[in-house]
C-alpha cells in the first residue's frame, strides 16, 4: 500500500544544476572510493536493469539515501546502516533487530521528502519501493536525478508483473511473488559491493518461509486484508504481497477476484463475503482514518454493517505491521503472523 502523501515540488532548472556541482565536487565519480578503501571496487562501474530502466553504479554508494521504508530495512539488514545518509516515508515502527542500526541514520521525514531534502543530503545513490515514489507527484521523476548523476533504484516487486499507469496503488498482471524480493536483496547487496550478504539474507528469509508452512492447510479459511481508512477501506486484491501469504498457506481471499492491489470496497461488501479471519494492519502513521489496529477494531465491533460478520464477532483478527502486507522483506513477518493467528483459531489441517 503506498503511502498518500502530498505531491513533492521538484526542484528548478537552476536548483539542479547547483546540485550537479555539489555531487560532482562529493564525491560522485567513478574514483568514489569502495567500502574497503581502494579506488575502484571490483565489479564496478556495474550496470542493471532495473523497472525498465539502464542503471549504472560507478561505484559503490557511501551517502545513500532510502525513500520508503521496504528499501530501508533491506539495506539495514544488509548491514549498510553507515552509508545511508537518509531515509523517509514511514508507516510502522522499524524491523525487529534493526532498532540499534536505525537510530543512527537521520529520518528526513515520515511521508515522502521533497526533492531539496533529498538532495540536501548529497546522495550518490537513491532506492525506493514503489514506482510513485520516484515519478511526476512523488518525490521527483527518476531522469531528475539521473541527469544529476545520482542512480535511482526501485523495487521490482512493484513493476514485474505489475501495470502502475492507472490511479491508486496499480493492478497486477500476475501474481506476486518472493522472488522479486530476492531479486532486490541480492541487487542491492551487489550494488553495495557485499553480494554474500545479498545471498546470506535470502537464504534467511526462506527458510523463515519454509519453517511458517512446514505442514499447514488452511483450505477452509477465508481471508480479508484491511491496510486503512475506515470511509472507503483499502483491502487487498488477489495478487500483491497478501496473495503470496494465502497462496502459501492454502487459504482463500475474499477478494482474490480483483487485481487491483488496494482496492477500496464498501464495509457492505465486506459483510456479504463474510471471511473468518481479518488481518488488520496496524499503522503507527496518521495519514488516513483507522490507521492503528486498535481504531479498525473498534470501528469494526461499533459499525452496524460489520459488527455482525463471523469474524467480528468472535474476535478472529490478526495483526500486521503495514510493511508485513507490502512486497518487502517483511511479507514473511505477515506469513509467519498469519500462520501462527491460524492455528490458534483452529482453521488449519
Amino acid at each position: 500500500m503506498l503511502s498518500k502523501a502530498t505531491p513533492a515540488p521538484i526542484r528548478t532548472a537552476a536548483l539542479l544544476a547547483a546540485g550537479l556541482v555539489l555531487l560532482t565536487a562529493c564525491g560522485g565519480g567513478s574514483t568514489t572510493p569502495s567500502a574497503d578503501g581502494g579506488d575502484k571496487a571490483d565489479g564496478f562501474p556495474l550496470t542493471l536493469k532495473n523497472c525498465g530502466r539502464t542503471v549504472t553504479v560507478k561505484a559503490p554508494p557511501q551517502r545513500a539515501v532510502s525513500v520508503d521504508q521496504g528499501s530501508t530495512e533491506i539495506l539495514l539488514s544488509l548491514g549498510l546502516a553507515d552509508r545511508i545518509a537518509a531515509t523517509a516515508t514511514w508507516s510502522d515502527p522499524v524491523m525487529k533487530g534493526l532498532e540499534k542500526a536505525n537510530a543512527g541514520v537521520e529520518r528526513i521525514s515520515d511521508n515522502r521528502p521533497s526533492s531539496e531534502k533529498v538532495l540536501d543530503k548529497e546522495p550518490d545513490f537513491l532506492s525506493a519501493s514503489f514506482a510513485s515514489t520516484l515519478a511526476k507527484g512523488g518525490v521527483a521523476p527518476r531522469e531528475q536525478f539521473e541527469k544529476l548523476g545520482v542512480p535511482t533504484y526501485i523495487s521490482p516487486a512493484d513493476c514485474v508483473g505489475k501495470d502502475n499507469s492507472g490511479g491508486g496503488d496499480g493492478a497486477r498482471t500476475e501474481p506476486f511473488t518472493m522472488d522479486s524480493v530476492y531479486t532486490e536483496v541480492r541487487e542491492l547487496a551487489q550494488v553495495f559491493g557485499v553480494p554474500e550478504r545479498g545471498d546470506a539474507l535470502v537464504e534467511k528469509l526462506q527458510g523463515r518461509v519454509a519453517k511458517a508452512t512446514d505442514g499447514i492447510d488452511a483450505s477452509n479459511a477465508s481471508l480479508l486484508y484491511w491496510f486503512s481508512d475506515s470511509k472507503a477501506p483499502y483491502l487487498a486484491g488477489c495478487c500483491g504481497a497478501p496473495g503470496v501469504i494465502t497462496r502459501e498457506l492454502g487459504a482463500k481471499n475474499v477478494f482474490d477476484d480483483t487485481h487491483d492491489e488496494w482496492p477500496q470496497i464498501s464495509w457492505e461488501t465486506v459483510a456479504d463475503r463474510n471471511p473468518d479471519v481479518l488481518v488488520i494492519g496496524d499503522l503507527s502513521r496518521t495519514m488516513q482514518t483507522a490507521e492503528s489496529a486498535e481504531k479498525k477494531i473498534e470501528f469494526l465491533e461499533s459499525n452496524p454493517v460489520t459488527k455482525t460478520m463471523d469474524a467480528v464477532k468472535n474476535r478472529r483478527y490478526v495483526l500486521l505491521s503495514g510493511q508485513a502486507m507490502n512486497p518487502t522483506i517483511r511479507t514473511v513477518e505477515g506469513l509467519e503472523r498469519v500462520a501462527a493467528g491460524l492455528r490458534d483459531f483452529g482453521l488449519t489441517g
